[in-house]
């Protein structure tokens, strides 16, 4: 599903509508996880891929509070971008719901995609859980 933006990436797209709409990633039999579009792991590059549901709720596992940001972000400063591990995923996004001195290593959060208010394009984001 394209999100309709002018020079649209498919692989984007596929990559946001796994996480917005079916919240699944991609497993191995060795147990490596990534995110579409894949063909193979690309951890250890079997191709025998199969689709895991994402667990409701990661783990930040390291953040930074951003207070000087590029312009499709200005207006929403000071913001956090975190890194949070979702079992064998890990995804960035921006942390909503939360102030900036409320977020630590360890916060639990849940994954959704959102538009940016700037820009209209899709955005990984991180609530409290």
């Amino acid at each position: 599903m394209s999100d309709g933006a002018p020079g649209g990436d498919a692989g984007y797209d596929e990559w946001a509508d796994a996480l917005a709409e079916d919240g699944y990633y991609l497993s191995c039999p060795a147990g490596h996880g990534s995110l579409p579009p894949r063909r193979v792991c690309p951890e250890c590059g079997n191709d025998s891929l199969s689709e895991e549901p994402l667990p409701a709720a990661g783990e930040v596992v390291t953040f930074s509070a951003v207070h000087v940001a590029p312009p499709d972000f200005a207006e929403q400063t000071p913001y956090v971008t975190a890194v949070v591990e979702f079992g064998p995923v890990r995804l960035t996004g921006i942390v909503r719901g939360l102030d900036a001195d409320e977020v630590e290593i360890g916060t639990q959060v849940g994954v959704d995609v959102t538009r940016n208010e700037a820009t209209g394009n899709r955005l990984v984001v991180f609530r409290p859980r």
